[in-house]
């Protein structure tokens, strides 16, 4: 198998749509003339974080996939011929709402959604009240229903996408990686509480980082994480100071490429040999007790 080139896009999100979408346009192509082949977007790249309150007006803000800013990305991915990971606050139906991500395949196609499943609720973060997480169907999915967690056959390779809150829970990487994801993309939108920043600030960064390298880590997988940055406002609060240091690692955990609190663009190699050899000398994969893994379904053991 081929290796290819991923790209992450870190930007900070402005209130005026068009521009917003237009300035992630630009780095798209920035990213693709520096020979990235498969590019990521942050979490709900295309607006403001709109969760800090609860206001029934920002179900507004959503589209269907595919909707126009989905087909814009299908028309500049063909044109580039690159992949487009598009994270969206997807309208799906009347009253239903998921926060999404559509991957665009480098012909234009859309190969499907993956629609988050794990929902947080936290002060400044009221996703509970906007999406419904993404559902399991019993008898598999299809590009119809998506259900559930999701590999991509790209031009490049086989992708995973999870989505930000997603990114603490090890059994969703466990699970893509088992459906032979060679990537785990981690759109997201994490942010510090200013007033706790000079006390967790450092914590939470080092934290998020560390269980993401984990997940390469224990899945011989490469993990490629896109976060916004930027400071945005929210009437009546101190609003989110959005922490960037978005990041790719290899399957040993190491980061290749990091950015810091500014806009940055990514660019590193995903090798599927450097997958084959990790696995062959740390055969967590071969290991694994499945047998004695039932537990788990369980939401608690006293």
């Amino acid at each position: 198998m081929s290796g290819f080139k991923i790209g992450l896009v870190q930007r900070a999100v402005g209130i005026d749509k068009e521009s917003t979408v237009a300035g992630h346009e630009e780095s798209i192509r920035e990213a693709a003339s520096r020979g990235a082949q498969v590019i990521c977007l942050q979490e709900l790249f295309d607006a403001p974080y709109f969760c800090k309150v609860t206001d029934a007006e920002r179900f507004n803000l959503a589209e269907p996939i595919p909707g126009p800013t989905v087909e814009r990305m299908q028309r500049l991915s063909a044109e580039l011929g690159v992949v487009i990971v598009v994270p969206m606050f997807e309208k799906r139906g009347p009253g239903l709402y998921h926060n999404s991500a559509a991957v665009v395949d480098a012909d234009g196609s859309l190969l499907g959604v993956y629609r988050k499943m794990h929902i947080p609720e936290d002060p400044l973060y009221f996703e509970k009240y906007y999406f419904t997480p993404g559902e399991i169907y019993q008898h598999g999915a299809s590009p119809e229903k998506p259900g559930g967690f999701r590999v991509f056959d790209t031009k490049f390779g086989r992708i995973g996408v999870l989505i930000c809150w997603d990114q603490w829970y090890p059994e969703a990487a466990r699970i893509t990686a088992l459906m032979g994801a060679q990537v785990l993309f981690y759109p997201t939108a994490i942010g510090w509480h200013p007033a706790e920043k000079e006390e967790w600030g450092k914590p939470q960064a080092d934290a998020w980082r560390t269980i993401q390298r984990s997940h390469a880590i224990a899945n011989g997988v490469y993990v490629a994480a896109a976060n916004r940055v930027g400071h945005e406002p929210e009437p009546g609060t101190d609003g989110i100071e959005f922490f960037g240091h978005s990041f790719i690692c290899d399957p040993f955990g190491r980061i290749t490429t990091e950015a810091g609190t500014d806009e940055a663009i990514l660019i590193a190699d995903c090798d599927p040999a450097q997958i084959e050899y990790t696995r062959r000398n740390w055969p967590f994969l071969r290991d694994r007790r499945i047998d004695a893994y039932g537990p788990i379904l369980n939401r608690y053991i006293g």
